[in-house]
């Protein structure tokens, strides 16, 4: 039997218009891209790890950190990241990919490795947790092959498209009753956390993100996570911010 190649490609760059280099912010000694690699390297289904970042000499560290980690590294538009999304699978020759923002640190690899069952018991061409949001911010995973990845880089035209990877993937599903792709979302199981933030887009939630890891630490799974979040009462440092701002500005500039 042939096997399957199943790569995380982490997206990441330095030059985030909201908060510049956040992914170089440290807690303790830990950087949150080598905090967020360290973590997706747990998932037990995937075969690889692969960064693509953007050919910006600014990102020269996200590179260089990665490859300290030992993870593969691959670098494209900055602007264009569905090309650099596309050229990364290309040259690594990945058919199962698993999208990963490099703004979400805390990503659980226990949650990867479900979803990557479900995708490939279902015989998808796209899952994702985010189509209907029930796990918190920051916890976001999308899945879908190549060949999906391969027809929307042909075809999608839009700037939000080509930015955000994924929109015309879901977009012409058959979760909003199209038929270009088979899509699906990964719910969970009737409970709601979408109103917790683990994702980093501006100052205050870097903060969030270190009261989770100094009161979880490192290696905490989402559940746990959430937990101290509202034990702690975190939401107090970001009741103002919308989910997928960036992807609605986008959707403006189109």
């Amino acid at each position: 039997m042939v096997k399957t190649s199943k790569h995380i490609i982490v997206q990441a760059r330095t030059s985030s218009s909201r908060f510049p280099n956040k992914i170089l912010k440290s807690i303790g000694d830990e950087t949150l891209l080598g905090l967020l690699i360290k973590r997706v390297k747990k998932a037990q289904k995937i075969n690889q790890v692969i960064v693509a970042t953007s050919t910006n000499s600014s990102d020269d560290i996200v590179q260089s950190i990665a490859t300290k980690l030992d993870v593969k590294t691959s670098r494209g538009s900055l602007e264009d990241v569905l090309d650099r999304y596309y050229q990364t699978a290309l040259r690594y020759n990945s058919e199962l990919i698993v999208r990963i923002t490099g703004d979400c640190p805390l990503i659980d690899p226990g949650l990867i490795d479900l979803m990557i069952e479900k995708f490939e018991g279902t015989k998808l061409d796209y899952l994702s947790n985010t189509l209907n949001p029930l796990f918190p911010d920051g916890q976001d995973i999308e899945i879908f092959s190549f060949e999906a990845l391969k027809k929307a880089w042909r075809n999608a035209k839009l700037n939000s498209e080509r930015e955000h990877v994924t929109p015309f993937i879901y977009k012409n599903s058959s979760y909003y009753g199209k038929s270009l792709f088979k899509a699906d979302n990964f719910g969970n199981f009737g409970e709601d956390y979408s109103d917790i933030r683990m994702t980093v887009d501006y100052e205050s939630d870097f903060k969030i993100i270190q009261s989770l890891v100094e009161n979880g630490g490192y290696d905490s799974t989402w559940k746990q996570y959430s937990d101290i979040y509202h034990k702690k009462k975190l939401d107090r440092f970001t009741s103002n911010i919308k989910r997928n701002e960036g992807y609605f500005k986008s959707l403006e500039n189109d």
